[in-house]
């Protein structure tokens, strides 16, 4: 737990919201989106359909024996960034090395999406359904899929360390 401390405290000293920081924010989200419309193009189905996406263009995860991990992105609802948000993860058990990826959570329900909005600090489950596999291939959108409250995408993987799981990932509104 004292590494997930670290990564908190550490992060948390340069939030990027501030003066520029929100500009900053959105330039990344825009990318990401870019990069995942066009490497998983069914994605963007998804977005159409979804009531919001939570897009967190870059985390940072590390572990030896206990892990952690942090990331900075924005809550954008009609394609319009109404909030800005943190994410955490500790883990501990057998891992050693480091890896970065981005992800974006899609709200396909009002009420997963108010849900997440009310929340003090939403935390991923094991309930979240993938749209983008741990190969990098994207799932087809079927019925499955769209009638699930909360899809995951997880992309652009680099690293030394095996898998990327949003289960345990906290998540939490960054006031400017």
């Amino acid at each position: 737990m004292g590494a997930l401390a670290a990564v908190g405290v550490t992060a948390g000293c340069n939030n990027g919201v501030g003066s520029n920081g929100p500009r900053r924010i959105d330039a990344r989200v825009d990318a990401t989106l870019n990069e995942m419309y066009s490497s998983f193009p069914n994605t963007r189905t998804l977005a159409d359909k979804s009531n919001g996406m939570l897009i967190m263009p870059l985390v940072t995860e590390a572990g030896l024996g206990l892990g952690g991990a942090y990331g900075r992105g924005a809550l954008r609802i009609n394609n319009t960034t109404v909030d800005y948000y943190s994410v955490v993860k500790g883990s501990g058990g057998l891992q050693i090395g480091a890896q970065q990826y981005a992800h974006v959570l899609f709200f396909m329900t009002e009420t997963a999406l108010q849900d997440f909005r009310g929340a003090p600090g939403w935390a991923a489950g094991a309930d979240l359904e993938y749209v983008i596999s741990d190969r990098g291939d994207s799932v087809a959108a079927d019925t499955t899929t769209a009638l699930a409250p909360v899809l995951a995408a997880v992309f652009g993987r680099a690293g030394l360390r095996i898998g990327a799981t949003l289960e345990g990932t906290k998540y939490t509104r960054i006031i400017p």
